[in-house]
């Protein structure tokens, strides 16, 4: 009897730390892990086209992520997408004249935004802005845009 209860007891020690595991995986993949950074210095940039890039989007430069998405809003003045990036205090020496551009990754289209270093001397400091956007790619435009070429070919 008690042999028995010691091995349901293991089981369900070892189920439980498995569904812990599988959460915090969970977490990972979905880009809400429990520890939010707030170290760091703010940049923004104005999109035309932000397509469906969410809060806390990776923002990386030559495939490393620095930085993460921390807010979206809608310009009302421009008609503009506004993105707030909090960028790792270690990486303190980006040019101001960067390049920041809306990628896809992955087969389900995740979005995040990829800078690429200009060739400035001065760096982006808190609160500044980068200039230099290319929105998003959105595959419904695309696929009219060639529709309504090939239309016209056509015609």
């Amino acid at each position: 009897m008690a042999k028995r209860r010691n091995v349901e007891l293991t089981v369900g020690t070892f189920v439980a730390l498995g569904l812990v595991a599988l959460f915090f995986l969970a977490m990972q993949v979905s880009n809400l892990s429990l520890s939010a950074s707030s170290e760091g210095y703010l940049v923004q940039a104005r999109f035309a086209n932000v397509g469906s890039l969410k809060v806390r989007a990776p923002v990386t430069m030559a495939g490393v992520r620095i930085g993460r998405v921390e807010s979206v809003r809608f310009d009302k003045q421009t008609y503009e997408a506004v993105v707030s990036m909090r960028i790792d205090a270690a990486v303190d020496s980006i040019p101001d004249d960067t390049f920041a551009n809306i990628f896809t990754s992955g087969l389900l289209g995740e979005q995040y935004i990829g800078l690429e270093a200009g060739g400035s001397p001065e760096s982006l400091r808190d609160g500044d802005e980068i200039v230099n956007t290319q929105s998003a790619l959105v595959l419904e435009q695309m696929i009219g845009q060639f529709l309504f070429k090939k239309a016209g070919e056509s015609g």
